[in-house]
């Protein structure tokens, strides 16, 4: 008995920073997606084991960093920040990827640099805006909207525009929730309309036109850029309400659906799931983000609830933009699904930023503003 409670103690001492529901919530969405990538990958055992590796390091740096005093968190802020930023510059020269320069090869893994500032960059933003009075004033507002557009600049630069609009809306959360005005927002809209035509010409590749041309109009191309769409939605359509069964999808497995490890991953799952399997795997993440949402509410300081907030309505449009592209209401930009696509990095800073929130949450009696 007395080993028993020492066990029992030790245990509580290692999870006590982990916010149990959220944890459970996220054990069910990872071991879903194991099923899914088994099954998207043909039965491959590497896959499972690789993507395995990928949710035991995440988990990892989720309890790492929940151990993390949100004080001690906060005073470390900018380096973190900057150290984020030079890989940024680094994969820009040694950076390799099929259309562009998006990950650097470590030998044993690639590293995609752009993921950590989904991280670094909302932490940066609550960080300068904490120290301010609130709502932000017209000139903290401006050097604010300089620290997003930094490293939204150097992702486009890659380029990964997928990836550059998610971080840039991970420090545009911090700005809504410290109270910027709506005019801000629809100021911001309407420069983004009106640069759109110069963008077009100028900026966009060739790649990236086809995509937006793919959305307006799959049929217009439907064996060349609209493959991939048309390809989801029939998968999305065959699984009706309760799928095809588990390894029995015929569009990933007998490679008509493109990408379905990763990007279209949540195709493979409607099909073999149907309905039922979709709305188990939203309710997990709905109650994800409530979750988030909840532990920044209850925040006792600006830069806790500033960076819970922002870091919850970030996964939130994760899954509304994966979930848009794969049923063609949104171009396809390359956005996971989280914690169901592979990929290794996406997956650990997904965790490691939940695992912030928890800090918020575990540390809170221990601080004030």
């Amino acid at each position: 008995m007395i080993l028993l409670r020492w066990l029992y103690d030790m245990l509580l001492r290692f999870v006590r920073t982990l916010d149990l529901p959220l944890l459970g919530a996220l054990a069910g969405l990872m071991a879903i997606g194991l099923a899914v990538i088994y099954s998207a990958g043909d039965g491959s055992t590497r896959m499972v084991v690789a993507r395995g590796a990928h949710y035991g390091i995440g988990l990892a740096a989720m309890w790492a960093v929940s151990r993390i005093p949100i004080n001690q968190l906060r005073n470390w802020t900018p380096y973190v920040y900057v150290a984020s930023i030079v890989p940024l510059l680094v994969v820009l020269v040694v950076g390799s990827g099929r259309s562009g320069n998006l990950w650097i090869n470590l030998g044993v893994f690639y590293f995609q640099p752009s993921e950590v500032l989904k991280i670094s960059l909302p932490m940066m933003v609550a960080w300068y805006l904490n120290r301010r009075p609130l709502p932000p004033s017209f000139r903290v507002t401006l050097i604010a909207g300089t620290i997003i557009a930094v490293p939204t600049l150097l992702i486009l630069k890659q380029p990964d525009f997928g990836t550059a609009m998610l971080v840039a809306l991970s420090g545009a959360f911090v700005l809504y929730l410290a109270g910027l005005s709506w005019w801000w927002f629809a100021a911001a809209g309407a420069g983004v309309a009106t640069a759109a035509p110069v963008a077009w010409f100028f900026l966009l590749r060739p790649y990236q036109k086809d995509r937006i041309l793919t959305f307006l109009d799959p049929e217009s191309d439907p064996l060349g850029a609209g493959w991939n769409i048309i390809q989801s939605k029939i998968a999305i359509g065959a699984g009706g309400l309760t799928g095809k069964g588990w390894m029995h999808g015929s569009q990933s497995h007998l490679n008509y659906l493109p990408e379905h490890t990763t990007d279209f991953i949540f195709a493979v799952l409607s099909e073999e799931f149907g309905w039922l399997g979709v709305v188990t795997v939203l309710a997990l993440y709905l109650f994800v983000i409530g979750r988030c949402l909840w532990i920044a509410v209850e925040a006792r300081d600006g830069y806790s609830r500033m960076l819970a907030g922002a870091l919850a309505m970030a996964f939130c449009v994760y899954v509304l933009v994966n979930g848009g592209m794969i049923a063609g209401l949104l171009p396809v930009v390359g956005v996971p699904m989280p914690l169901l696509s592979y990929g290794g990095t996406s997956a650990v800073s997904l965790l490691a930023g939940l695992g912030v929130v928890m800090a918020v949450k575990a540390h809170r009696p221990v601080y004030g503003r």
